[in-house]
C-alpha cells in the first residue's frame, strides 16, 4: 500500500457483521441445503451457489463476463469456493433448485443484525418496523420461458413470457439502507393453469414471514392497489398494522365518506411549517370510516396531507389502522411517504446501480430465473447490510462518490490481485495501491 494517504485509519469492523463474516455465513448456508444430486458431482452445490451468489456480490455485468474472469484466486480465499464451475455447468447445477431452500440464508443473515443489534435504530413507531411490501418485473421475452413462466396472450395472438416478484424491505425515514426480506415470487404455481398474482403472493408472503419472524412488530406500507378489504384482513389476521395509499379515483366511496365526516365537523385539519426549508405541511384527518360500501364492516383512519413549497405543491393520501391524532400525523405521514424506498432505493438501485437486475442470467427449464433473482436479492441483502454496519464500506463509498464506481473499483481490484479478504480490498480502496513494474513468469526450461 502506498504512503500517501496513510493519515487515513480505516475504522474497526463489527465482527459478525463484515463482508467477510457474512460471506462465511452464507457459504455455510449453501453447506446445508443437501445435494439433490443422486451420483459424484465433480464440482459441489455449495460451489455452484457460491459462484453464482459470488457473481452478483462482484456486480458482473453477465454471466460470460464472470465466466471470463473466473479464475479460483480470490474466489477461494474471499469467498471459500473449492472449485468453480463454467457457465454452462452452474446454470445445470442450479436449474433444478428450489428457491425455497434459500429462505434460511435470509433468515442467518437477518439474525446476525439482530444480535449485533444493528437493526434498533430503524425501529419506526412504538417498537413497529416499517415493511414495504411492492411487486416487480424482471424477465420477459417472446421466445425464452420454462415451466415458472407467466404469460400474456397479445391480440395478434403472440404470447410475452414474464417473471414478476413481490419484494419486501424494512425501512426507515430517516435511514438510507433497507433491509430486503426473501422477496416471493409470482410464479404459476404447480397443477395450474391460471397465472399467479400479486395479492396471492402477498398472502404467501406474509404465512411465511410469520413463520420466520414470529414476534416481530410490522407496520406494512404500500401502494394504493393494496387498499382493499381482503387484503387489510389479511395483514390484520397476521398480525400487521399497515399506512396503505389511497387515490380518489380508485377509492370514491371512501372519499365521499371523508367529505360527510367533513360536513358532520369530524375531521380534523392541522398545519406546521418548517421555515428553514420553507415548506408548509398541511394535514386534514379523520378516524374511523368504512373503506368501501360493499366491506362497511372494514373501518381505518383516513390522512391527507400536502406538502406546499415555494413553487410546488405535492399532495398524498393514505387509510391506516393507527389510530390518527396531531402528535402522531407527521410521523405517519413519514411512514407512509418512505414507501417510496422499495422503489428507489431496493428495486431501482437493483436495475440501475450495477446490478443488472433486468439482465437475463439465465432462464433454465426449471428454478434457473427464480434462484437467480434471489440470490441476487441475498448478495443486495449482504451490501445493504455493509451500507448499515460497515464503516469501512461507507467511508470508502463517501469517498469514491458512486455505488457504481465503488463496484467498479472493486472489481478491478478483486481480478487484478490476490487478496486475503474483502477487508482488504476495500482497505485497498482506502489507502491505495503502490504500483510496481510488471513482472512476467518467464520457463526458463
Amino acid at each position: 500500500m502506498s504512503g500517501v494517504a496513510m493519515s487515513l485509519v480505516a475504522p474497526k469492523a463489527r465482527k459478525h457483521l463484515s463482508a467477510d463474516a457474512l460471506f462465511g455465513l452464507v457459504r455455510s448456508g449453501f453447506a446445508a441445503i443437501p445435494d439433490y444430486r443422486l451420483s459424484e458431482t465433480d464440482i459441489a452445490l455449495t460451489d455452484a451457489l457460491m459462484s453464482a451468489f459470488a457473481m452478483f456480490s462482484l456486480k458482473s455485468p453477465s454471466r460470460l463476463a464472470f465466466d471470463k474472469e473466473r479464475a479460483e484466486g480470490n474466489l477461494e480465499t474471499i469467498y471459500g469456493m473449492e472449485r468453480v464451475p463454467c457457465d454452462t455447468h452452474m446454470r445445470e447445477i442450479l436449474d433444478p433448485v428450489s428457491p425455497e431452500w434459500l429462505r434460511p440464508l435470509f433468515k442467518s443473515v437477518f439474525r446476525q443484525l439482530q444480535r449485533g443489534k444493528a437493526l434498533e435504530d430503524m425501529v419506526f413507531l412504538d417498537g413497529y418496523y416499517l415493511l414495504a411490501l411492492d411487486g416487480t418485473g424482471y424477465f420477459s421475452s417472446q421466445t425464452i420461458h420454462c415451466a415458472s413462466c407467466l404469460h400474456k396472450v397479445q391480440r395478434n395472438g403472440s404470447i410475452t413470457y414474464y417473471h414478476q416478484l413481490l419484494g419486501a424491505a424494512i425501512l426507515h425515514p430517516d435511514c438510507r439502507a433497507v433491509i430486503p426480506l426473501m422477496p416471493e415470487p409470482i410464479i404459476k404455481q404447480d397443477g395450474t393453469e391460471k397465472n399467479d398474482c400479486e395479492r396471492n403472493a402477498a398472502k404467501r408472503f406474509m404465512s411465511k414471514l410469520r413463520q420466520d419472524h414470529p414476534h416481530l412488530q410490522f407496520i406494512v406500507t404500500e401502494d394504493s392497489l393494496s387498499s382493499n378489504a381482503p387484503h387489510i384482513e389479511t395483514l390484520h389476521d397476521h398480525g400487521c398494522h399497515y399506512i396503505l395509499g389511497v387515490k380518489e379515483g380508485d377509492h370514491a366511496y371512501l372519499f365521499n365518506q371523508v367529505q360527510r365526516a367533513e360536513h358532520d365537523g369530524r375531521v380534523t385539519s392541522y398545519e406546521r411549517h418548517d421555515r428553514a426549508a420553507g415548506i408548509r405541511h398541511r394535514f386534514r384527518f379523520v378516524n374511523d370510516v368504512p373503506l368501501n360500501g360493499s366491506h362497511a364492516d372494514v373501518r381505518g383512519n383516513f390522512i391527507e396531507y400536502w406538502e406546499i413549497g415555494h413553487d410546488k405543491v405535492q399532495h398524498f393520501s393514505w387509510v391506516t389502522d393507527l389510530r390518527v391524532n396531531q402528535r402522531n400525523v407527521f410521523r405517519l405521514m413519514r411512514g407512509g411517504r418512505a414507501r417510496w424506498k422499495i422503489e428507489n432505493e431496493t428495486f431501482n438501485t437493483l436495475k440501475n446501480q450495477g446490478y443488472h437486475f433486468g439482465h437475463n442470467y439465465g432462464h433454465g427449464e426449471q428454478h434457473l430465473s427464480v434462484v437467480f433473482a434471489m440470490l441476487m436479492m441475498l448478495a443486495f441483502l449482504v451490501d445493504q447490510t455493509q451500507q448499515l454496519c460497515c464503516a469501512l464500506f461507507q467511508t470508502v463509498w463517501a469517498q469514491l462518490g458512486s455505488k457504481r464506481l465503488l463496484w467498479e473499483r472493486m472489481r478491478a481490484l478483486f481480478y487484478a490481485y490476490a487478496l486475503e479478504s474483502m477487508r482488504q480490498l476495500l482497505e485497498a480502496l482506502l489507502y491505495g495501491l503502490k504500483k510496481s513494474p510488471p513482472s512476467f513468469a518467464l520457463d526458463s526450461s
